[in-house]
């Protein structure tokens, strides 16, 4: 009689207190990783003001992501600060609203199977996807550094960033981004025009690394005159 209620009570502890169930571990450790990312690329002028945006999956089924609140200052981003999120764009733990662009978080997720997505706002990749907005995209070729990508095995890698228009409609532009994912298969990121980059990875540690090799080809191509517009 004892074991049975032991068993009653500690079900409903898990019940009362979600952050100590499976799932709730599992999103407190992401939560924890995502911040930590943040504050990491905020050091790194990346992320300024309160741009940026940051999810991992957590659950694929049902699907579920962690993602930043919005309007947060990077600089001291902080695990409590992190949505749960359903693949609907509904949240389902945690207080504040996702991103707008939480739809863009979602389409990148689902067209690429990716586990977790970093957007950055840099100085780079604002200047790059303005100035080269009518070729559609910017081309990486040629560095070393694009060994970093996931797949790339030689610098001779030609890695094609695509630059979408930017919208203020984001169903229309999630729309968009599917569109290029499925056109450009075995792409690591896009641009959107004069607002910044996305990219992903199978996990955290991938899209992280991601982001670290292409912000660092793009200040290359700005900073050596490579990427003059034409």
């Amino acid at each position: 009689m004892k074991k049975t209620k032991r068993s009653v009570n500690r079900r409903n502890s898990l019940k009362a207190n979600p952050r100590k169930s499976p799932s709730g571990t599992r999103f407190a450790e992401v939560a924890a990783r995502l911040a930590e990312i943040g504050r990491g690329f905020h050091a790194r002028g990346w992320v300024l003001g309160t741009s940026g945006n940051f999810s991992a999956v957590i659950s694929r089924e049902p699907l579920r992501l962690a993602i930043t609140s919005t309007g947060l200052d990077k600089g001291s981003l902080a695990p409590e600060q992190f949505l749960e999120m359903d693949g609907a764009a509904n949240v389902v733990r945690g207080e504040g609203r996702p991103s707008a662009e939480a739809l863009m978080h979602l389409a990148i997720t689902l067209g690429v199977d990716a586990g977790a997505v970093l957007h950055t706002h840099s100085v780079w990749s604002t200047l790059l996807s303005g100035s080269h907005a009518s070729q559609g995209g910017i081309a990486l070729e040629g560095y070393e550094m694009l060994k970093g990508l996931e797949g790339v095995r030689t610098h001779k890698h030609r890695e094609w960033l695509p630059i979408l228009e930017n919208s203020q409609d984001m169903i229309e532009l999630g729309e968009r981004v599917s569109k290029t994912l499925r056109e450009s298969p075995g792409i690591h990121g896009f641009l959107l025009r004069e607002h910044g980059l996305y990219t992903w990875g199978a996990g955290l540690q991938e899209a992280k690394r991601h982001v670290e090799i292409l912000e660092f080809l793009m200040e290359v191509l700005v900073r050596s005159g490579a990427a003059q517009s034409e």
